[in-house]
């Protein structure tokens, strides 16, 4: 059927109901395994979402890249998409931070008027705090060095986002290790909340986002992307430099100020 409008229209498609149904799965499997009351339909749901989103991240390629949908207008339309979500996590983010220095700021009697709260030994801010920092802004130079790249078509330099994704991952396996000599748990009044709240979510926006760069990874070597049709790339970096931002946010808050 001929159109008349640059947009593009998606078709019918099962993966929104799919993913849905992962996530309510996932959640519900998340509230029995806390209770104690098995684990198998946390597994199911994350299941169904791992291959809702290969099957879309198919769907999504093959109209921007081999169907050639993704024209101007719809990636302005994507960008300001784009955008508009990491609005979104900045603000979710903003609620951490909210009542970090809500609790911090005017410590109350229950938590002996000082902050951190009696008997909370918090972390040296100069050891593996200060390596994650420096790791995360080295992912960011990175990242940039080959977004760059691709706009100045040197596809050679593809290997930068090899180096992202591992820093990613070397990132999280060392917030892994942190978590685990933790002298303090979530249960640990509100700086063991706000503490693991805040710096768990990041956590997981670093895999998000390095399951991103993963995927633009596959996409480089198969050679989607070109000079001016770039905006998968493009997308997962603003969404990388998000999580560097929020990260140094964290550090100098949390971890230094609040220690």
């Amino acid at each position: 059927m001929e159109k008349f409008h640059p947009y593009h229209l998606v078709a019918l498609s099962p993966w929104p109901l799919t993913g849905a149904m992962g996530g309510l799965f996932l959640l519900s499997g998340l509230a029995k395994t806390f209770y104690r009351e098995g684990s198998e339909l946390m597994f199911l749901g994350l299941l169904i979402l791992i291959f809702t989103s290969i099957q879309w991240w198919r769907d999504v390629v093959r109209e921007g890249g081999l169907m050639g949908d993704h024209v101007c207008m719809v990636v302005l339309g994507l960008s300001i998409g784009m955008l508009l979500f990491i609005i979104s996590e900045v603000f979710f983010f903003v609620s951490f931070f909210w009542a970090f220095f809500h609790s911090s700021l005017s410590p109350t009697l229950e938590l002996g008027l000082v902050w951190p709260p009696f008997m909370i030994e918090g972390f040296n801010p100069f050891h593996v705090p200060l390596l994650n920092t420096s790791i995360l802004l080295a992912s960011g130079v990175s990242v940039t060095w080959c977004h760059h790249s691709l706009l100045n078509g040197d596809y050679g330099q593809g290997w930068l986002d090899w180096v992202t994704l591992f820093l990613g991952i070397y990132f999280t396996v060392l917030q892994a290790f942190e978590y685990y000599e933790a002298a303090f748990s979530i249960s640990d009044c509100v700086y063991g909340s706000t503490f693991f709240m805040a710096t768990g979510f990041h956590g997981l926006h670093v895999l998000i986002g390095s399951t991103f760069l993963s995927v633009c990874l596959l996409r480089m070597i198969s050679l989607h992307f070109s000079s001016l049709h770039h905006f998968g790339f493009e997308a997962a970096a603003w969404y990388w430099h998000f999580v560097d931002v929020v990260w140094l946010f964290l550090f100098v808050s949390i971890y230094w100020w609040g220690k």
